[in-house]
Order: C-alpha cells, then sequence, then structure tokens
C-alpha cells in the first residue's frame, strides 16, 4: 500500500472516531464531583457526610430474619384480653383492628365508649347493667386457719352478663383469720379487706342475680360452696367439666388459663388474678360452644322435665357449712 492511501485512510479513521467521541462523552472520574458511597459500619454513606444521629426511644430487635426460611423469629404474644375479645365478637370485629381503632393496647381491658370496661373494684351492684339470662361468675379465696394452703374462704366475687358488662363486684371479709391473702395470685391485700363487705350482705347481691338466671362458671361448685350458695344444677354451665374443653386436658379437668389461650386466643391470669377478667373469660368460653353445652343440658336433663338432685328435690347443688379446700 502507497503512503498516500495509508494517510486517508488513518485520516478517515480520525473523523469516525471523533464523531463518536461527539455522541457519547467520556464518563466522569469516581473521584470527581459524584460522591461515592462508602463503607462505614456496614452503613452506606455519602464520602463525607456526618454518620446518622441514633433514634432515641427504639430499641432495636435482638431477632434477626432470616430469607429463604434459614432461622425463625422471636413469636410475639399477640394474645389480647378477655374483655377486648368479648367486645370485638359481639361487634363482629377482630381484637387487634378494635385496639388499633382506639389506640389501645392489646392487653386493655378498657374501651371507653362501651360497659365493658376495666373492672369497677369493689362496687357492689351495678344498678345501670341489665342481667338477661346468662351470668358469669367467678371468685377469689384466701388462705384460713393453720393450713391456709389447704383451707380457703371467700375474699372476692364478681359477676358479668353474657356481653361481659360487670354486673357486680365485691371484696368479701372473711369470718375466720386470714393466714395467707395469695397476693401473688389472688391479688388480695390486708389493705382491701378493710373495705369489705360482710358475708351475708354478699350472699343476698349475689343469691338475687342468680335467682331464675343459667349461671356459668368454671369449677363452679368451689364458687358456690364457697360463697355457702346453693343453684339449681340444670341451670348451670361449667366450663371445666364440657366435653369438648376436657377433652384438650386428656379427660382432666382443664385450667381456665389453657382454655383461655388454646380456644380463645386470649391471656388471662398473666400474673394478680382478676375475677372481673375470669368471669368475661369463662362466659366467652361458653358463648365460643353454646350449641354444644345445650346439646349435653339436653342429654343430660332433658326438655323441661324436673329434676331430682341427690341432696335436694330442687336439683340444687346442696351448701356445706365449713371450711373450703383450695380452688384449683
Amino acid at each position: 500500500m502507497e503512503l498516500k492511501d495509508l494517510s486517508s485512510n488513518w485520516k478517515r479513521l480520525q473523523d469516525k472516531l471523533k464523531k463518536a467521541q461527539a455522541s457519547n462523552p467520556p464518563k466522569r472520574k469516581a473521584s470527581e464531583e459524584i460522591p461515592q458511597p462508602v463503607r462505614n459500619s456496614g452503613k452506606c454513606q455519602r464520602k463525607g457526610s456526618k454518620p446518622p444521629k441514633p433514634v432515641l426511644g427504639v430499641k432495636k430487635s435482638t431477632t434477626k430474619s432470616q430469607s429463604m426460611g434459614l432461622g425463625t423469629s422471636k413469636p410475639v404474644d399477640t394474645a389480647p384480653s378477655a374483655s377486648l375479645a368479648l367486645w370485638a365478637e359481639d361487634n363482629d370485629i377482630s381484637a387487634r383492628d378494635l385496639a388499633a381503632a382506639y389506640g389501645s393496647s392489646l392487653k386493655s381491658t378498657s374501651i371507653p365508649p362501651t360497659k365493658v370496661t376495666a373492672e369497677s373494684i369493689n362496687t357492689g351492684l351495678s344498678e345501670d347493667v341489665e342481667a338477661g339470662k346468662y351470668i358469669a361468675i367467678d371468685c377469689e379465696m384466701v388462705g384460713v386457719g393453720p393450713h391456709p394452703d389447704d383451707d380457703s374462704a371467700l375474699a372476692r366475687v364478681s359477676l358479668v352478663n353474657y356481653h361481659g358488662e360487670q354486673l357486680y363486684d365485691s371484696f368479701v371479709l372473711p369470718k375466720e383469720a386470714v393466714t395467707d391473702y395469695r397476693t401473688h395470685v389472688s391479688g388480695i391485700t390486708p389493705q382491701l379487706l378493710r373495705g369489705a363487705r360482710p358475708l351475708k350482705e354478699v350472699q343476698k347481691d349475689v343469691a338475687g342475680l342468680m335467682q331464675g338466671r343459667i349461671l356459668v362458671g368454671h369449677s363452679i361448685r368451689n364458687d358456690l360452696e364457697a360463697m355457702m350458695l346453693g343453684h339449681p344444677r340444670r341451670d348451670i354451665r361449667d366450663t371445666s367439666r364440657y366435653p369438648g374443653f376436657r377433652a384438650l386436658a386428656r379427660g382432666r379437668t382443664p385450667a381456665l388459663k389453657k382454655l383461655a389461650k388454646e380456644v380463645l386466643g386470649v391471656e388471662i391470669q398473666g400474673g394478680e388474678h382478676s375475677s372481673v377478667e375470669d368471669a368475661r373469660a369463662t362466659m366467652l368460653l361458653f358463648r365460643r360452644e353454646k350449641e354444644g353445652f345445650e346439646r349435653e343440658h339436653v342429654k343430660r336433663w332433658g326438655t323441661g322435665r324436673k329434676v331430682e338432685g341427690s341432696a335436694k328435690d330442687d336439683g340444687s347443688i346442696p351448701t356445706k357449712r365449713g371450711k373450703k379446700k383450695r380452688k384449683r
């Protein structure tokens, strides 16, 4: 090839390179003008910027989430209170949505626009609440006498209606000397019993509420014996004796706390017991299996026939005068 041909080809190549550079400008170096992310303690920051300040009041989770199913996160307790669960069920809304709507915790026992509120302690009869056909009862006991682990006396009684509204709550002054208040479980203290009502007054109030109604409870015989009251057996619905619930305890008597957690997804008795909350949980258990309870009732008692109890002609549970065994 001659020199003049080589020169002309070179010129054409130069022209092509200039046109290519004009249409595609060269990239700037990473160090010029454009800040680049740098690694600093695992965080991506702009070069020369200050590290972010930590957010005050927010604790970091100690549990790391794993991808691809490797590892599990720590479970979060999302069980609502019995009060919240009752109100949510009555209004066809989830307990979580209800708590969020009122800005309260799932453990809250109070919803402002309703009568399902945190218990009004030791207020006696609630005059503005209608009892209805079904009422639930729960009691708290204290230890008495020289063997307080075995001998119990009534110290508090609470009743709620079908919707969990508080009908009655009162501390009860034991006749025997209290030797163990069982405060860590019962919530009863010497100071609280200073304002307690005499047993006779409580018996009269509770008997009036129970008259002609279906009584719901858990191991209800213990509560009736503690109050020295009877009630027709055909008018009792005991959640500790319902076959469907006993199956969860392999035929044994199931604990109320276990039933509330496994059947309702409700948290109760996390520390000191509340007889109002326990009564609400018991009523909610009955409501959940109401048809089953009534089928069992018909199997045992039939429909409308007179019950002939083993101890009393009216079929009521006989009262026992004396010291009570500790409620389990």
